[in-house]
């Protein structure tokens, strides 16, 4: 068996477990983000499951630039998993990219094309969007004149900006919670572009079919 069928093979084996340690992942850090007032012990197993998810996604990362015949190609044709485990956060995105992989194995989808991407984008702005929250709360609660001081008005925030709407009454002030925002605008404004093409590229289908019965 040569490299390429051992890296597919593991990919087929690898994807499926992942999204436990993703699950975990993102609840480790809502649980230390929401519940500052931890006790020492519960902090430490919290750490510590981060930690250990975190550590998963950088192993199977270099299982597979390993396995791959051509490692140069692999980091620059797979930028986006280096990016996700570098910044653990992001993983939501790679639900487009393991769906792609998934559709290319099977013959005959279960959904329609245009479907497959509302849902798959719909779920990936939710995730991506509950990520979003708990870091700009996290950095932006205790800042000096924040507008944004619950997690509730991170939510709205993040809301806001997934659906380009942008109201303006709450926004981040630091550094970082501006960067996380800039980062979301620029994945809301792709993720909203493939739902109301792939909406409206479904109707004008829909009109053909019952104009042509």
């Amino acid at each position: 068996m040569d490299r390429e069928a051992r890296l597919r093979e593991w990919e087929e084996r690898a994807e499926p477990y992942l999204l436990a340690p993703s699950l975990l992942f993102l609840a480790s850090y809502a649980v230390r983000v929401l519940i500052p007032d931890l006790s020492p012990g519960w902090q430490a197993f919290w750490g510590l499951v981060t930690v250990v998810t975190w550590g998963a996604f950088i192993v199977e990362y270099l299982a597979r630039l390993l396995l791959s015949k051509h490692r140069r190609r692999f980091v620059r044709t797979h930028w986006l998993d280096l990016v996700v485990t570098v910044l653990p956060l992001l993983r939501p995105l790679r639900i487009i990219e393991i769906h792609d992989r998934m559709q290319r194995r099977r013959d005959h989808p279960r959904l329609a094309l245009e479907a497959r991407v509302m849902t798959y984008a719909g779920l990936t702005s939710l995730l991506l969007g509950f990520a979003a929250s708990l870091a700009v709360y996290h950095d932006e609660r205790l800042a000096p004149h924040s507008t944004i001081t619950t997690f509730g008005d991170s939510v709205w925030w993040a809301c806001s900006t997934l659906t380009t709407t942008g109201y303006g009454d709450v926004t981040p002030i630091t550094p970082r919670g501006r960067l996380t925002g800039t980062g979301l605008m620029f994945v809301g404004v792709a993720l909203v572009g493939a739902v109301v093409g792939s909406f409206s590229s479904w109707l004008v289908r829909r009109f053909r079919v019952d104009g042509e019965t």
